[in-house]
């Protein structure tokens, strides 16, 4: 096997969310660790992340909420600071290598400019909103492919969940990468289904050595 292309998630793969997080429980008016634990216990059940307002307000409406603090110029932002420390300089080495790299992930459009502000080396970078098709879906991991140009089997796609990232990218015939970080990285990492990535790391300054592993 031979990896010609990697295409990265974005929530923490490359980026931090501890900050949006933080910012949301700040809004709600409750502690960052019970948002935190309140979180992690969202995501152990398996249940949609956004069911963690539910907690603190039963009919909790997102969308209502989004909106007000869009009005007091709240808004989701990716800033230099949220990336993960070995994110650039990866994805700098990878490029450097010769590998074509991707970054796709379930975020909003205005997420590629920010990405590409950011001077992150990547040749292509895409989103869930632009594509109109989002993670676990088929569709969005045959769009990979195809931006790729290369075959599903020469891609891999490094995500820290599996149910959004693992599986559905070895179902479709991607090489899957777990890294384990993040909230939904270390809890999922207890699941059985763990063991179908083909390739587990703990940061992304790992790939490279490992992608160099694989025949």
């Amino acid at each position: 096997m031979t990896i010609k292309a990697i295409f990265f998630d974005v929530g923490e793969t490359l980026v931090d969310e501890t900050r949006q997080w933080s910012s949301w429980a700040d809004w709600l008016g409750v502690s960052r660790l019970a948002f935190s634990a309140a979180l992690e216990k969202t995501i152990s059940e398996g249940r949609h992340h956004r069911r963690v307002f539910d907690i603190f307000k039963p009919g909790f409406d997102l969308n209502q909420a989004e909106a007000a603090r869009l009005a007091q110029g709240n808004r989701y932002v990716i800033e230099p600071r949220d990336f993960y420390p070995d994110a650039i300089p990866t994805l700098r080495r990878l490029k450097a290598s010769g590998y074509v790299v991707g970054i796709a992930g379930n975020q909003p459009e205005e997420t590629e400019a920010a990405l590409e502000r950011s001077g992150i080396a990547a040749d292509h970078i895409a989103s869930s909103a632009r594509w109109g098709v989002e993670k676990p879906s088929p569709d969005f991991f045959a769009k990979i492919v195809d931006v790729s140009s290369f075959a599903a089997n020469e891609v891999a796609y490094v995500g820290d969940r599996l149910d959004n990232d693992i599986l559905p990218a070895k179902q479709a015939g991607l090489l899957p990468v777990f890294i384990v970080r993040g909230p939904w990285g270390h809890i999922h990492a207890r699941y059985p289904e763990a063991d179908q990535a083909d390739v587990t790391i703990h940061a992304l300054d790992e790939l490279p050595a490992a992608l160099r592993r694989i025949v």
